[in-house]
């Protein structure tokens, strides 16, 4: 169910290179795979952008599975310091330690919490690192990360511990574009950006998730889609993951979808705004929804 390299095709990497190739549950094309071993094989991180619901996130569960190794994640958000991927030093639970007499408040390391970049250092097998919507923090978040993702080492301030990583973790960045990253950050990384799939690409991905559809529903479904994707004017037009919650809705409620063309039953799966919903009616396509 996912791409394979032709038997004709030259190998590049050399013996022992741990590849990736995809896996049974995540579609890949050939250029998204060159980026992904490009960035193992240069130990840089891998940039990956494109239109919400494209799979950027979940890339890098199946890089973890596709190479049997650990997912370490770390969710951006507008408040995210750099800093607090490497650790945290808890001084309230010291303070409260030291109050109430619960703990050996001497004994710093006690309240030093590893984040997910920290952690991946400090791990004795390589990982794969996701930080995830990289674009939600401040402007200079990307380029707080810059040293430590050059040197793959930090320092804990507060125990005068020095953590270098035995096994350079495996980098995947995500950005949806909510604002341009720094010069210097991109020099830094591979990357790639997920074309939104071609009809045929769409297809065997939803088989994927759905290995049993009728041919008939994902003929419907499929056209369905890409007429609304089609529409004008929409500020958000529906994904791939919406288009998987929508297939999953039309079968467990048992939907006939030879109708499609005039309703479209749960279309709040598919869009997701009041202006939006204002456009596909106006179409027409929404009618009876």
């Amino acid at each position: 169910m996912f791409k394979k390299r032709a038997a004709e095709e030259p190998e590049i990497f050399a013996p022992g290179f741990r590849r990736f190739a995809g896996t049974e549950g995540y579609i890949t094309s050939a250029p998204l795979e060159q980026a992904v071993n490009a960035a193992i094989a240069l130990e840089r991180p891998l940039l990956i952008k494109g239109e919400p619901g494209t799979g950027k996130t979940v890339l890098a569960e199946h890089i973890a599975q596709g190479l049997s190794m650990p997912l370490l994640r770390w969710h951006i958000k507008s408040t995210t310091q750099a800093a607090q991927g490497l650790y945290v030093y808890d001084t309230v639970q010291r303070l409260h330690d030291s109050r109430f007499g619960d703990a050996d408040v001497s004994d710093i390391s006690r309240y030093i919490k590893l984040g997910p970049l920290g952690a991946s250092f400090a791990s004795k097998e390589q990982v794969v690192l996701l930080i995830d919507e990289v674009d939600k923090a401040d402007i200079e978040f990307p380029n707080d990360l810059l040293h430590e993702l050059d040197t793959m080492a930090f320092d804990i301030a507060e125990t005068d511990e020095h953590i270098e990583a035995l096994h350079r973790p495996i980098v995947l960045i995500t950005s949806n574009n909510e604002k341009e990253l720094p010069d210097a950050f991109l020099r830094r990384c591979v990357f790639h950006y997920i074309e939104f799939p071609e009809r045929k690409l769409m297809e065997r991905i939803v088989r994927v998730h759905f290995p049993a559809i009728e041919a008939q529903l994902l003929d419907d479904c499929i056209a369905t889609f890409y007429a609304l994707r089609a529409v004008e004017g929409l500020r958000k037009r529906p994904s791939t993951s919406e288009l998987l919650d929508w297939i999953a809705a039309l079968k467990r409620a048992g939907v006939d979808t030879s109708q499609l063309a005039v309703k479209l039953p749960f279309l709040g799966t598919l869009i997701k705004s009041e202006r939006d919903l204002e456009q596909v009616v106006a179409t027409g396509r929404g009618r009876g929804y």
